[in-house]
């Protein structure tokens, strides 16, 4: 598959509006893999010119390039050039810069539970980075996905491809999964728990609540919890997937101020002044998603693993 033959396709849940020359599509995994892997995406370019792409703080993500040119990423101060063709991005409080120069990218983001059950690597160690793959989830894994990706005829294989490499490496429950899974639940649907409230639903120590974050989750609990509040009331903001009307933002906060300290934390700027800048991608992303999944934001996705 390349970027042509990409971007010509299309389907319902493409973003809509996407620039000629570009497109932006997600898929669900299996439902066997939903509480592992929260989504399926590929954003194809086929102007091989440098363009620049912000992309939301994110969970854990596998990143592949088919038919790319070279692509480097920046985290806050960070810069990482001549990204591997097969990568994984690490959890985010702060948005990813991309410079691509065409081609396809396709991802996999990475549950907390789904994490637990990959790798016994702590999360946290990839806070606000990318690392090339290489062997954590066995030798040659990402080759060989990458090799299938490119071979593929049509993006429609592209769900399958990656069930059938990821099926075999999540196949075994983590002992910890009912603490992680409530936390994510937590994360995602409460607008004002605290991380006392939550340890005592889950029936942990607070102290143990907070190791179970950092090493599935890649961040302390606070940290989860400002997060998703800030990105719950971030997509009310007009323009954007639910921005419809006068913005919104969550109770939990006192006030403006309050809530553009959090931006300053997560966007490193207003919500306006980024939301000036270039994000043909970042729109598309959000609209995408949001057709396909119900939910427009990785970071506010959570399905409870005993659903499947």
């Amino acid at each position: 598959m390349d970027r042509h033959s990409f971007v010509a396709g299309t389907s319902p849940y493409d973003a809509p509006d996407m620039p000629a020359g570009t497109r932006v599509r997600y898929f669900a995994p299996a439902p066997a893999l939903a509480g592992s892997i929260t989504a399926y995406n590929a954003y194809g370019a086929i102007d091989a010119a440098p363009r620049v792409d912000p992309f939301l703080p994110m969970m854990m993500m596998v990143n592949i390039l088919i038919d790319a040119g070279p692509v480097s990423v920046r985290i806050r101060n960070h810069r990482y050039d001549d990204v591997p063709a097969v990568a994984l991005y690490g959890a985010m409080t702060r948005p990813l810069v991309a410079t691509t120069q065409g081609g396809i990218m396709i991802g996999a983001g990475i549950s907390p539970v789904g994490w637990a059950r990959l790798s016994r690597r702590s999360a946290v160690d990839f806070h606000n980075r990318v690392a090339p793959l290489g062997g954590l989830f066995g030798p040659h894994w990402g080759e060989r996905v990458r090799a299938d990706l490119a071979a593929a005829k049509d993006d429609a294989d592209i769900p399958a491809i990656l069930d059938r490499h990821f099926a075999p490496l999540l196949d075994t429950p983590h002992p910890y999964e009912p603490v992680i899974a409530g936390l994510g639940a937590a994360i995602a649907n409460d607008a004002e728990v605290d991380i006392v409230t939550i340890a005592a639903r889950l029936g942990v120590t607070t102290a143990a609540l907070r190791r179970i974050a950092h090493s599935y989750f890649g961040m302390p609990p606070k940290l989860l919890l400002r997060r998703a509040r800030f990105f719950r009331s971030f997509l009310r903001e007009p323009g954007l997937v639910g921005g419809n009307g006068p913005r919104t933002i969550e109770p939990a906060y006192y006030d403006s101020s309050h809530y553009l300290r959090d931006a300053g934390s997560f966007l490193g700027t207003t919500p306006r002044r980024f939301l000036k800048q270039p994000a043909d991608f970042l729109r598309g992303s959000l609209a995408s998603r949001a057709l396909t999944l119900g939910v427009a934001a990785q970071v506010l996705h959570h399905v409870d693993p005993a659903a499947h």
